[in-house]
């Protein structure tokens, strides 16, 4: 059994197009797994892990009526069957498993990894992460792509719990990884090139998003970015869902 983000009673699994990075643009089913071992603060899924009675932080403290989340409310446990089924009748080969961090749970992601497969050959199984886990054998054999955001000083998370260099170094030799860097400032950009260079990742697989919630914080971040992506031969990314729905879930 997995557990999975709960949205309107039901696991939250839906059909939509990539937002970010690599595959941005393209159709895909979303699979959000609940759990993560970090604690960004400006976590958009924030309802996978601020549960009531932690002590995290989050920039949302401040918004009225803001409060953590009851863990029974907005996590469901599935049935690797139960997810097969839900798959099956969405007319979309591309799986992304995020999060929260999907891979807290790779043990159990296992056997659902065979099923899918076995079901379904085509299935292009994506993975979003941060990057502080590294993938099991078995998982690393039946994924695609992994899309990988190591986390900056700018999510608030201290750095021995954003940083395996274990894990980090796995990915960086992995060619089927990506990774996306989420950028609040210029002065990020020190913070990006001392992974990149520290730990040999090719440039071709860096990907620079600005940070923010709304299309109107995007766009004032932008053109900055896209300036930094020409100058160090990056990839430039938005978040193309947030420009077409806004900050909702479920799209």
């Amino acid at each position: 059994m997995l557990k999975l983000a709960r949205l309107n009673g039901q696991p939250e699994i839906f059909h939509s197009i990539q937002g970010e990075g690599k595959s941005i643009g393209r159709p895909s089913v979303f699979i959000r797994l609940s759990l993560c071992n970090l604690y960004c603060a400006w976590c958009d899924t924030d309802y996978t892990w601020n549960w009531e009675g932690t002590a995290f932080t989050h920039n949302n403290d401040v918004r009225p009526g803001y409060r953590k989340y009851r863990k029974e409310e907005y996590q469901q446990l599935i049935s690797n069957e139960e997810i097969r089924d839900r798959l099956a009748v969405i007319s979309c080969s591309n799986l992304i498993f995020t999060g929260g961090e999907p891979l807290v749970q790779q043990k159990d992601l296992r056997s659902l990894f065979r099923l899918l497969k076995e079901n379904n050959p085509d299935y292009h199984i994506e993975f979003e992460t941060n990057g502080t886990l590294k993938p099991l054998p078995e998982i690393d054999a039946l994924t695609d792509q992994y899309n990988v955001s190591v986390k900056l000083a700018n999510s608030k998370v201290a750095p021995e719990d954003r940083l395996n260099p274990e894990a980090i170094r796995f990915f960086a030799a992995s060619p089927k990884a990506n990774f996306k860097f989420v950028v609040d400032s210029r002065a990020d950009l020190d913070e990006v090139l001392a992974l990149v260079q520290g730990y040999g990742i090719r440039p071709e697989a860096v990907y620079l998003m600005p940070q923010g919630t709304s299309a109107a914080a995007l766009r004032e971040k932008q053109a900055w970015v896209a300036e930094l992506c020409k100058q160090y031969n990056y990839n430039y990314t938005d978040r193309l869902h947030i420009h077409i729905w806004g900050d909702k879930r479920g799209v």
